[in-house]
């Protein structure tokens, strides 16, 4: 079979801007062009007599051009009257057209229009319709006619020639043994060939919900693939090897849950049993550990760097920002330089002999815990003996970045342990799909002492008496948080920056020190800025959303968030989790600008309504839907292009159960149906 992916055969001379608009839409093979699947449809199968044509109408009309000509009052504009059998006329409006319309719609042309129709000054028009030219006897199309997703350089009438061959020549024998496909359920060919040229009697409402049998087809092949991609991986992992890890009796562990000032939650004390008994098995863990904001990740990260550490190996942290590595940087050292550890700070700022000294403690197995950016993973950056990868926020790194962590043991036939953070809740339903080859930790349990956060929704109207409720705070010693979304003025976005915010608040809190945080800072400035309000000598924080982790200062007791309609709600979350951290009453202001779009309305209500970050996980999924939720897998590649993992778990089940059995029984078939629908993506789910 060929896997060409457009209709020319491959050739060495330049690729159009359509192929190569093809290729960056992942149409490379015969089977990516027969599952690129319409967004919707236009109904060409019938024609609409112009007299029953009404306003709001997206129809297809025809009838002979009775008048074409230019009008050159204002801007020049293309106007074009048919007229049908009924005697009744319908004006086209072209404000943008070329010597070609005046050709087709020159008069006494037959020509078929589709379009909305409106009411203008002169009755009713369509304003630059789709239209072609037809003889009396031309036919109608047979079928609905596919619109697909595309891009500017990519035109309709090409992209559905390429569909319709790659749809012809691909591979879609049924690969599935008699069974295993629910019953009622057509065959992938008779499915795709279906959804591509959909008969005109099918109801609409069955296509554009995904209810029709032929979208349950394809939703459980999807659903099984994915399945078996991430049962296959697990597999994989298991065959590999990772030094065994296990704490000593009276050794760092005991040390470090003596010295440390407070006592574990029981959930803390569980997800950190968890994963010593994984660091103790000869093969690599691959453990997700989840918890809300605040739930006290980081101490269970320490703890299982000690393991680490305990059985004489390396441990390294990875985390997104300098800030939030910073402050892993602080809380570790504090805790573990007194049990006599050496603890490597390496970012992109870490410069010269400074940086050249942490690079060979960690070479050299010197410094036990190498904590840091991105910079740890880069080539330059070698381990003596990595027992254990840490990385923090774990959505927020690439598939690529995580594999180099990954694979900094490589010389000596061993992988490290993996232990990913995040203080984003992943839905049950989410984590068994996306995370199926995933072991999951969940802190369900806040550290004793956190004050409970009041959140209150205002209007920007009521920006001042916001300002004076800030006076009042700080009067009384508290601190405030002011975050705003951009660093400077957007002509596309009407929104406040933190600069000219900054020196808002500046002339009205005089005597107060109030300060500036952006990440266009150098790493410097943001540190000494930090190092003042977490001192307690600048009393407010105008910030972007680089203190959107990581930050810890438990004096910080109301946080004001502007335009927070533009945040997700995800974000909205993290962000308000950083106040509450001590004893005081603590409140997170929403300044939302108006009018509030629905799924603006619905993150605005739900952070009013709860504080708990799995229910605001679960109404993130509700309003994002799975794709955006996860970031695809946090790797740029969607992996679930047609299932919805609420509306479909039956058929999540369903493909759950067969994934092991296939992969037992029959795993050349296995292997074929990962292919077919994922490809190369399946790499995305070992990372």
């Amino acid at each position: 079979m060929s896997e060409a992916a457009s209709p020319s055969k491959a050739s060495s001379t330049p690729k159009s801007a359509p192929q190569k608009a093809m290729e960056k839409l992942g149409l490379l093979r015969d089977i990516d062009l027969a599952l690129h699947l319409p967004l919707r449809y236009e109904d060409e199968t019938r024609v609409t007599p112009i007299a029953e044509a009404f306003e709001g109408d997206n129809v297809q009309c025809e009838g002979e051009v009775s008048e074409c000509r230019v009008d050159l009052r204002g801007r020049r504009v293309l106007l074009v009257r048919i007229e049908d059998d009924s005697g009744q006329q319908l004006l086209l409006r072209f404000i943008h057209f070329y010597p070609s319309h005046q050709k087709t719609l020159a008069v006494g042309n037959r020509v078929r229009v589709r379009g909305e129709v409106r009411h203008g000054f002169f009755g009713r028009e369509m304003v630059h319709p789709q239209f072609k030219a037809v003889q009396a006897d031309t036919p109608l199309a047979a079928a609905l006619t596919p619109v697909y997703p595309s891009s500017a350089s990519l035109p309709q009438a090409y992209l559905r020639k390429a569909v319709a061959a790659g749809l012809q020549r691909a591979d879609l024998r049924e690969l599935l043994p008699p069974g295993v496909v629910p019953a009622k359920l057509p065959t992938l060919r008779e499915a795709l060939n279906f959804l591509h040229h959909p008969t005109p009697q099918t109801p609409l409402a069955t296509l554009e919900d995904h209810s029709h049998p032929a979208w349950q087809r394809l939703k459980f092949e999807e659903l099984l693939a994915q399945q078996l991609s991430q049962m296959q991986a697990q597999r994989e992992r298991a065959l590999l090897h990772a030094p065994a890890l296990r704490a000593k009796p009276g050794g760092l562990v005991e040390q470090l849950l003596a010295a440390l000032p407070f006592g574990l939650t029981g959930a803390q004390q569980r997800v950190s049993e968890e994963i010593a008994q994984d660091l103790a098995l000869p093969q690599p863990m691959h453990r997700l550990l989840q918890g809300d904001v605040g739930s006290g990740k980081t101490v269970v990260a320490a703890l299982a760097a000690a393991v680490a550490i305990d059985a004489g190996w390396q441990c390294a942290l990875m985390a997104p920002t300098e800030i939030l590595a910073e402050q892993h940087f602080k809380k570790l050292l504090g805790w573990l330089e007194p049990l006599g550890l050496k603890v490597a700070w390496l970012t992109g700022s870490v410069k010269g002999k400074a940086r050249q000294k942490m690079l060979d403690a960690a070479a050299d197995g010197s410094a036990q815990l190498v904590i840091g950016t991105h910079a740890v993973i880069e080539d330059k950056v070698k381990f003596a003996k990595l027992g254990l990868a840490i990385i923090d926020e774990q959505h927020r790194f690439g598939v690529a970045q995580r594999l180099a962590l990954r694979k900094k043991l490589a010389s000596m036939d061993l992988e490290p342990h993996l232990l990913m953070m995040s203080a984003t809740p992943i839905p049950r339903t989410l984590a068994m799909t996306y995370f199926a080859d995933l072991a999951v930790s969940t802190i369900d349990e806040l550290p004793p002492g956190r004050s409970p956060i009041v959140t209150k929704v205002f209007a920007d109207a009521k920006r001042w008496n916001v300002i004076e409720k800030i006076q009042e705070e700080v009067a009384r010693g508290a601190q405030v948080y002011w975050v705003c979304p951009l660093i400077e003025e957007s002509e596309a976005m009407d929104l406040s920056n933190a600069t000219e915010t900054h020196a808002e608040l500046s002339a009205a809190l005089e005597g107060f020190s109030v300060g500036l945080l952006h990440g266009r800072m150098a790493p410097a400035e943001k540190a000494a800025v930090m190092a003042q309000f977490a001192g307690g000598e600048m009393k407010v924080l105008v910030a972007t959303t680089v203190i959107e982790v990581g930050v810890d200062v438990p004096n910080a007791s109301l946080m004001v968030i502007e335009h927070a309609e533009r945040f997700g709600l995800s974000q909205l979350h993290q962000l308000r989790g950083r106040v509450g951290r001590g004893a005081k009453a603590s409140v997170c202001v929403l300044l939302y600008t108006g009018p509030l779009s629905q799924t603006g309305k619905d993150r605005l209500r739900a952070m009013a309504e709860t504080n708990d970050g799995f229910e605001i996980a679960r109404r993130d999924l509700d309003i994002r839907g799975p794709g955006e939720f996860m970031g695809s897998r946090q790797s740029g590649a969607e992996l679930l292009r047609f299932a919805d993992l609420q509306e479909d778990s039956l058929l999540l089940q369903t493909a759950r159960r067969l994934a092991p059995v296939l992969l037992d029984q029959q795993p050349e078939v296995a292997a074929k149906q990962v292919m077919r629908w994922l490809g190369g993506k399946a790499e995305f789910l070992k990372a």
